[in-house]
């Protein structure tokens, strides 16, 4: 049974992850001969302050308006 975990930024509609999640299953039935029933795909995603890179978290690379 195949699995793909992804993490992301926080940010995105429910309908972008349910597309993510729909793109994934397909690239694993077609690449792999899966069957789609057993394809598992869990999607995680982390507040922008909670990652970094450089020590400078994604929100503090964003910019702000004002």
């Amino acid at each position: 049974m195949p699995l793909v975990q992804v993490t992301l930024s926080a940010g995105r509609t429910p309908d972008q992850v349910r597309a993510l999640i729909s793109a994934l299953t397909t690239a694993v039935t077609t690449s792999i001969g899966a069957p789609k029933e057993a394809v598992r795909v869990i999607v995680s995603e982390v507040p922008p302050t909670h990652w970094a890179a450089g020590d400078v978290t994604l929100a503090e690379r964003t910019p702000t308006d004002g």
